[in-house]
């Protein structure tokens, strides 16, 4: 099996968020890609163009009734596992998850997804149990396929969060890192950045991310996790380089919106063509956990506003954003903010 590097990025390693429970909130900072997994079923071509388009109950309706026809066709396990992961239906997820692990017990990329579930049950449930789970499925994904690197960068992640008696250990990170460069420079460049941001060494991720547009990646992933720690430092001009290199390999890429309203409102400069980027980046691009999410997106049409003095309008945007993320930090900040001096 094949992975599609480009077909799924990695927010989450762009934007860190912040969790209470840090042990094993942070257990899911990394997305992987989504391996190329082919069918006979003639429903998979229907349930793929829905899972797509966002769509994602109706493509696990699909992958039930297909799953019902074919219950040994691992590639409908995995897709419904992916869909229901999408509408955050952590039971399910799991399930579907272990059905399509165990139909497919040597196929790396399923048990790397098996520990995402597991991870996100972790983080639901705050279970060790689940914790312990999600390392083991993210070292027999290594061991399965060394060359699996989305899998090693889950595997540094879980290293570098989780304590000891989990498994964790910096070391364990670094080496990762290690290997990950071993086999892809490119790779090996962000995998070193996870781990100076977890040591709170700033400057030699900045270098390692500066390496990445340095060596002019052939795809997109790479550009856009910098264009994400571009963007959280407030680094207007080092964002859009990301962002520009990125669209030379692909012009059409929804992300494109979102980043470069970001890198305008940043500047401080083409606001009219940032509110216009941003509102076709929720309008347009469908509403997947590895893209920058559409309650960011109404985060910084609200710090537009509140530069133009627009606090109305601000309010408006913060609004949106907490009914789709109430935990959104940066929105209830800017709430707070717009309606002191409302």
């Amino acid at each position: 099996m094949s992975q599609e590097s480009d077909a799924f990025t990695h927010p989450i390693r762009c934007k860190r968020n912040q969790y209470a429970f840090a042990t094993l909130l942070l257990l899911l900072l990394v997305l992987p890609a989504v391996p190329e997994v082919r069918s006979a079923n003639p429903a998979m071509g229907s349930a793929r163009e829905k899972f797509e388009a966002g769509k994602y109950g109706e493509a696990a309706s699909l992958l039930q009734a297909a799953l019902a026809r074919e219950p040994q066709d691992s590639s409908s396990a995995f897709w419904l596992m992916r869909s229901y992961y999408e509408l955050d239906m952590t039971d399910k997820t799991v399930s579907a998850a272990e059905r399509a692990a165990k139909l497919e017990p040597s196929g790396s990329e399923y048990h790397q997804w098996l520990g995402q579930a597991y991870g996100r049950k972790a983080e639901k449930t705050r279970s060790f149990s689940y914790a312990r789970k999600t390392r083991a499925e993210f070292e027999t994904a290594v061991s399965l396929n060394p060359a699996n690197l989305l899998a090693r960068r889950d595997l540094l992640e879980f290293y570098l969060s989780a304590p000891w008696f989990l498994g964790g250990g910096k070391d364990k990170g670094w080496r990762q890192a290690g290997a990950i460069a071993a086999i892809d420079p490119v790779e090996g460049c962000l995998a070193r950045a996870d781990y100076w941001q977890d040591l709170d060494k700033p400057e030699s991720a900045a270098g390692d991310y500066a390496k990445v547009l340095e060596l002019k990646p052939g795809r997109l992933d790479p550009y856009f996790e910098v264009a994400g720690y571009y963007e959280a430092r407030k680094n207007a001009g080092r964002l859009e380089a990301a962002v520009e290199a990125a669209a030379k390999l692909n012009p059409r890429n929804c992300r494109l919106d979102y980043y470069r309203g970001v890198a305008c409102i940043l500047a401080r400069k083409r606001l009219a063509e940032a509110d216009q980027y941003l509102k076709t980046y929720w309008a347009t691009a469908p509403p997947r956990r590895d893209f920058p999410s559409h309650a960011s997106a109404h985060v910084w049409l609200g710090r537009l506003y509140e530069q133009l003095a627009k606090l109305q309008l601000a309010a408006q945007q913060y609004k949106s954003a907490l009914e789709l993320d109430p935990g959104d930090k940066d929105a209830n900040e800017g709430q707070r903010r717009t309606n002191q001096v409302r």
